[in-house]
């Protein structure tokens, strides 16, 4: 069978901390110039594909992202491209999924919803089972619309193709018939990848006229009537049974679909596919198989590859059943669509974590990395990068450089609720230039309420509320001669560093425990026992208010 040496889908070298190695900059126009070599007619074609399942993730994203960055690297280079991604629907559901979304994204348990509506059609094709929400045609297009809607939040521009609609319309006629017209060197060609291709398999899974399931028992091919016989028969799905019917009946050529070995290669087939990216876990098992189908068996050409690294979630691995995952439109409370972009554009062959508990981190980087586009800074390879990136993470690229609050000081301000005081401390902390028109102003404080609800869902140092009005405390004489003389600390223009050294020396010079005066200073500002580090914070806050507060007067 096929030498799938010239087609391996790990096109993008990486060093031993997962860098680049290739000439390039950007990992995209690398792949931009292994699809330039081969003369592709316009229009480009970049696919992607998904399975329905019960949450659209923000894994799945990745394809979409990966695809998206060579997509317009090519556009940059005056290619027409199309990116397309697949909802492989016309797969049979083969277990209940624990966990849904709804049509704005929101994650909700099956008993929010017709469970029923799923489980009573196990065994069918996702476009032939209910929306347990009701809303759309079918289970399968209620997640392609979920999938649709995070490429638009993102700001990528995607044709989704339904599976189930392809082979309908007679798109995988040719596939299939040139499948089973070959079934011998199928058979030949597979049993290379898996035991199950004796002289009895046959590469086509018809629907049951009479149950609506998929089976996988042909007795009998007509290419002329392009029909197969077969008979309706249990499939297994790990240590569980989905019971056929054992109904016998002829289906047409668009009455059913292939196994995924060969779909995939058939898309590529059907959709003339020129690039498309996939997770590791298909590059040693369904891309050399798919390589050998596409040369082997449809006499295609396979699409330029590129395998990605997974991405874990606060540690751990993405996993829908384990509640361990993150949607777009819960990400995007969080974060700025670019900061999402930035962190798919970064390097595909390394794997990375998202911890959400330090979102602060990955927003440090894009600003960074946006400040080496516009500036550049000391390290020549993150200039490099962003001089190459940058366009297509932020899509239309501003004359001057946006105007940005730090991430951890978009979250001492959400502790403020008062608008114009968020202001104020932006602007007496030279994050806001004083002659920034309003547009810019609110531009920038967009980035407050993302960082405040970052603090209450991590239930983070960030996550107080200052006091407008002072609280109805007492302390002894010593704590408040202590609180005065901080207030002097204050009042002499210290930073926050300073001022938080300055609590240990103060309390000391007053016989207190410091703890007792770091408590004082949370009743104070935030009506609470505890609190961030007191000192930092008190130095992002208004010198006057700070003042003031210590010394009880407002």
């Amino acid at each position: 069978m096929s030498d799938d040496s010239d087609h391996s889908p790990h096109t993008l070298a990486a060093d031993d901390e997962g860098e680049s190695t290739a000439h390039r900059d950007f990992w995209a126009e690398t792949i931009a110039d292994e699809i330039e070599a081969r003369d592709p007619d316009d229009p480009v074609v970049v696919k992607g594909g998904v399975s329905p399942s019960g949450v659209a993730h923000l894994g799945n994203v990745n394809e979409i992202m990966r695809g998206y960055f060579v997509a317009e690297a090519l556009r940059d280079r005056g290619h027409e491209v199309r990116q397309v991604f697949t909802s492989d629907d016309r797969d049979p559901l083969r277990k209940l999924p624990r966990k849904l979304a709804d049509s704005d994204g929101n994650v909700v348990g099956l008993g929010e919803v017709d469970a029923g509506a799923l489980g009573r059609n196990l065994g069918k094709p996702y476009t032939d089972i209910p929306d347990p929400f009701g809303e759309r045609d079918s289970y399968a297009a209620h997640f392609a619309a979920l999938l649709e809607a995070d490429a638009e939040r993102l700001g990528v521009d995607i044709e989704m193709y339904s599976n189930t609609e392809l082979y309908g319309k007679g798109a995988f006629d040719p596939v299939v018939e040139r499948v089973l017209d070959r079934v011998d060197t199928a058979r030949e060609v597979l049993s290379e990848y898996q035991a199950k291709a004796d002289d009895e398999y046959v590469p086509f899974n018809p629907i049951c006229e009479e149950c609506g399931k998929l089976t996988e028992t042909v007795t009998d091919i007509d290419l002329d009537a392009e029909t197969v016989d077969y008979v309706c028969t249990d499939m297994e799905v790990g240590d569980e049974t989905i019971e056929g019917c054992g109904h016998e009946g002829t289906a047409t050529f668009r009455e059913g679909k292939l196994p995924w070995r060969f779909e995939w290669p058939g898309q590529w087939q059907v959709l003339d596919v020129d690039f498309e990216p996939f997770g590791k876990d298909h590059a040693e098992g369904s891309w050399p198989s798919g390589v050998d189908i596409a040369e082997n068996v449809l006499g295609i050409e396979p699409p330029v590859p590129m395998v990605y690294e997974w991405f874990t979630l606060n540690g751990e691995a993405l996993s829908s059943s384990a509640g361990n995952i993150v949607t777009v439109p819960e990400l995007l409370e969080l974060l700025e669509p670019e900061v999402i972009r930035y962190f798919f554009a970064l390097h595909p062959k390394k794997a990375r974590d998202l911890d959400l508990s330090r979102l602060d981190q990955l927003v440090d980087d894009f600003d960074r990395f946006e400040e080496a586009y516009y500036e550049g800074v000391d390290d020549e390879s993150v200039t490099a990068f962003a001089e190459a990136a940058y366009p297509y993470v932020v899509g239309d690229v501003a004359d001057e450089r946006p105007i940005r609050l730090p991430y951890t000081f978009a979250a001492v301000l959400g502790m403020v609720d008062d608008r114009d005081l968020r202001e104020k401390l932006a602007r007496d902390e030279g994050h806001i230039p004083d002659n920034a028109d309003e547009a810019t102003v609110e531009a920038a404080l967009a980035r407050v309420e993302q960082a405040r609800t970052w603090a209450e869902r991590m239930d983070n140092a960030y996550n107080y509320r200052l006091q407008a009005e002072l609280p109805d405390v007492a302390f002894d004489d010593a704590t408040s001669d202590a609180l005065d003389s901080l207030a002097d600390v204050v009042a002499a223009g210290h930073d926050g560093e300073t001022i938080q050294s300055e609590i240990y020396d103060t309390a000391r010079d007053h016989e207190i425990e410091p703890g007792d005066l770091f408590e004082a200073g949370y009743r104070l500002f935030f009506d609470e026992t505890q609190g961030p580090r007191l000192g930092e914070f008190l130095g992002d806050l208004e010198q006057e208010f700070v003042v003031g507060r210590l010394r009880r007067e407002r």
